[in-house]
């Protein structure tokens, strides 16, 4: 059998998002974000958890960036708390919450890891959602200037960013289905909220051009879940196809790469379009410099006339995470290829994949070894997709910690890392003890 090697300047990484590792949420001068406000709603999240330690990151990230070089580590994708920055969403800065950052950076970089950065990974400032939040037109306005502020701080260091992360669920599960901030059930809002996070990307996109940062790449990062038809008939053919255009990258990268909606996805929508829609369109259209993908899991759909997209997801079998996610190697691959072979970007990165078990600490050590199964899987697909024409040139794993996960709090494990909410302490799994051979060969095989 062959090595199955990387590509030589492959970055290897792993991931976080700042409300879930940080903790420290109001320190320093920050603002309160949607999600401190959700999680402290009661009822919202599983056992009342909060944000307010998480992984105590905010406090701890020179520990955390010793542990990330310990395992070889080449990048660290990691989002900004856009609170900390902007208490107020806009105007006045909040210096120490931008030291922060700009020591982050330069601890990364010192240990020689490139930073990889999110403006948004869900954590708006309340007081923007007091206005309208990502329903408000001008949203697109308010993110842009804070994104130019952060390339104008950061840029000189940081070359790497990602405007958004997974506009679907903030569109859609913040503001249909209710389940994370801000916990509205209003469809008219939901699309309201996908069109403005797509004009907000690309307004931040052209003022990353005018910021003109060296060797500096810009892209979105997109949420993917592989929907294959559960039979060859047409009409399930025809609803998971549906499914794919709502759910995965087309929503957002249709518009981005050729302006307009998915036909599918428009015919839904005729009655939500904004008057200037076509001039919106043309300023969504901004070049990207590449397409992040988030992966973790696959379903059957079939055709269901009761359903608003006409399909329904149906078991088929297959083993599942902790989180109820089938484990579904080969629609990761489906992902890729269909990314490459439909819109053709220039790079692709995975920015997420990953899974969460029920670990425990056995003797000071962590066994968990369905995670390294589960991550060797998706490599050879990543591997396969290469080999296939997908210009993919990094892999960042979700998670480097054991972190706050949302509406189900701390009672999921994602990370390569575990860490005891109680002290604080950190151990590598085995699965980070395998990544970091993985790493340091470039290769599965070792």
């Amino acid at each position: 059998m062959s090595t199955k090697y990387f590509p030589k300047d492959f970055l290897w990484g792993a991931a976080t998002a700042s409300y879930q590792i940080e903790g420290s949420p109001l320190a320093d001068g920050a603002g309160s974000s949607i999600w401190h406000r959700f999680s402290h709603t009661p009822g919202n999240i599983l056992n009342g958890d909060t944000g307010d330690v998480a992984a105590d990151h905010y406090r701890r990230y020179k520990e955390d960036i010793a542990l990330m070089k310990e395992m070889g580590l080449k990048g660290y994708r990691f989002s900004i708390a856009w609170p900390r920055i902007y208490p107020y969403g806009k105007g006045k800065i909040n210096e120490k919450g931008m030291d922060f950052y700009d020591r982050l950076v330069d601890e990364l970089l010192e240990a020689g890891i490139t930073p990889f950065i999110t403006l948004y990974h869900w954590d708006l400032p309340a007081t923007l959602q007091d206005l309208g939040g990502w329903a408000n037109r001008d949203i697109a306005c308010w993110f842009a200037d804070y994104a130019d502020y952060m390339f104008q701080r950061l840029g000189d260091r940081v070359e790497n960013w990602s405007t958004l992360n997974e506009p679907w669920v903030v569109a859609f599960v913040g503001h249909l289905f209710g389940e994370h901030a801000p916990g509205m059930k209003d469809i008219y809002s939901a699309f309201l909220v996908t069109h403005n996070q797509l004009r907000a990307h690309s307004k931040a996109v052209r003022a990353f051009r005018e910021a003109n940062i060296a060797n500096g790449k810009i892209g979105i990062t997109l949420s993917n879940t592989s929907h294959d038809p559960a039979t060859d008939s047409m009409e399930d053919k025809i609803a998971a196809k549906v499914a794919h255009e709502w759910n995965n990258y087309p929503l957002f990268l249709h518009p981005i790469y050729y302006g307009d909606y998915p036909d599918t996805v428009k015919e839904f929508l005729k009655e939500y379009l904004p008057k200037n829609y076509y001039k919106d369109m043309e300023e969504i259209k901004e070049e990207i410099d590449f397409v992040g993908i988030n992966y973790y899991s696959g379903d059957l759909v079939k055709f269901d006339p009761d359903s608003p997209l006409g399909g329904k997801s149906v078991e088929r079998g297959l083993p599942k995470t902790e989180m109820g996610w089938e484990i579904y190697p080969e629609g990761f691959y489906k992902i890729l290829k269909g990314l490459q072979d439909e819109y053709n970007p220039k790079e692709v990165y995975v920015t997420e994949n990953g899974a969460a078990f029920d670990d425990k600490v056995e003797n000071g050590e962590v066994h968990d070894h369905k995670r390294i199964d589960y991550l060797k899987k998706h490599f050879e697909m990543a591997h396969k997709a290469i080999e296939d024409g997908v210009k993919l040139k990094g892999y960042f794993v979700w998670s480097l910690l054991d972190n706050f996960e949302w509406a189900f709090g701390y009672s999921k494990r994602f990370g390569i890392v575990y860490v005891d909410y109680n002290t604080q302490k950190r151990i590598i799994k085995d699965s980070g003890k395998w990544y970091s051979q993985i790493i340091k060969n470039n290769s599965l095989d070792f």
